[in-house]
């Protein structure tokens, strides 16, 4: 069975105002059900593989963009985790401010409702487009276009992003895919692979834990977060693995490193809060917007001009199970 299947919540009323949003759910048939949200720009909720569940998903739950706020680190406030919450379109990392200026944590698109363009089965494919603008009044004019894709039966699907500039300026461009995969995929029997050539810790804390950076910890109680960049820009194909022979799952996120040439890992080991976050970005500048533009790693998209990406993600049996 595959399908494609769109709901809405009730119509609202004082009691329920800021209560849920549009959601798609996708269904391959080959044991991959996927949740698409059009209120948070399209991105990814909860997802299972032959029943098991993938994402991990924090304790805000998949909100209404009605409750997020584009202010300092009130992302944290809505940030439900998923399988994909993507950041920019103008700022990602840390909040920062220049020349009255705001760019809040992760910036703004995350919390951008989508025109639902597309969702429909065609040539064997199950397909989902939209459109997300994120602008202002005197301000940058980024228009994201998304579609989703699976194959009827198939075990993945991609994701192809164009952001164009429809601004009368130069805009400065930031973009980071916010991949948070969670507990059972996430535990001491699987192991992360990533394809990089060079490994830096973000802080102290990660520096502290960058020989484990690949080890996968069971959770525990007062861990600090570590983030490390890797360095794929000299590979074709950028590759994250998460192999778990326990569950005989192995999930693979791979995507083109001509646009998409930083991978940031987030490794949050906690009671709590267990996650992994495997995040392709534009620019390898982890400490937000202002930095990057004072030290010439802003990416800039001229007036017209676009920009493309392409991410897939896979699901299949274990490479790493023990046969008998």
């Amino acid at each position: 069975e595959c399908r494609l299947q769109l709901r809405r919540p009730p119509l609202p009323t004082p009691a329920t105002c800021h209560r849920g949003a549009r959601r798609l759910r996708l269904v391959t048939g080959g044991g991959l059900e996927l949740e698409v949200h059009p209120d948070r720009a399209l991105d990814l909720g909860h997802a299972t593989f032959r029943g098991v569940p993938l994402s991990w998903i924090s304790p805000t739950g998949i909100s209404s963009p009605a409750l997020g706020e584009a202010r300092g680190r009130e992302w944290l406030r809505s940030f439900g985790g998923g399988l994909l919450a993507t950041c920019g379109l103008d700022t990602f990392g840390p909040p920062s401010t220049k020349d009255s200026a705001e760019y809040p944590m992760h910036g703004r698109v995350g919390i951008t409702p989508a025109t639902l363009v597309e969702a429909r089965i065609h040539d064997g494919e199950l397909v989902i487009r939209g459109e997300v603008r994120q602008t202002t009044v005197f301000g940058e004019n980024l228009v994201l276009h998304r579609t989703l894709r699976s194959a009827i039966g198939g075990t993945s699907f991609t994701l192809e992003d164009t952001v164009t500039n429809e601004g009368l300026t130069a805009a400065g461009h930031m973009v980071l895919y916010h991949v948070n995969l969670g507990w059972p995929l996430l535990d001491e029997h699987a192991v992360l692979d990533v394809n990089s050539a060079k490994v830096t810790p973000r802080d102290d804390d990660a520096a502290a834990g960058v020989a484990r950076w690949h080890e996968i910890e069971p959770p525990q109680a007062d861990y600090r977060e570590q983030v490390f960049l890797h360095d794929v820009s000299q590979t074709a194909a950028g590759s994250a693995v998460i192999d778990n022979p326990a569950l005989d799952i192995r999930f693979t996120l791979t995507f083109d490193t001509k646009t998409l040439p930083a991978l940031h890992q987030w490794k949050m080991a906690g009671l709590g809060h267990y996650v992994m976050g495997l995040e392709p970005a534009n620019t390898d500048q982890i400490q937000g917007r202002v930095r990057a533009e004072e030290s010439s790693e802003l990416p800039q998209l001229q007036v017209g001009e676009s920009v493309s990406y392409r991410l897939t993600f896979d699901f299949g049996p274990s490479l790493k199970k023990e046969t008998p």
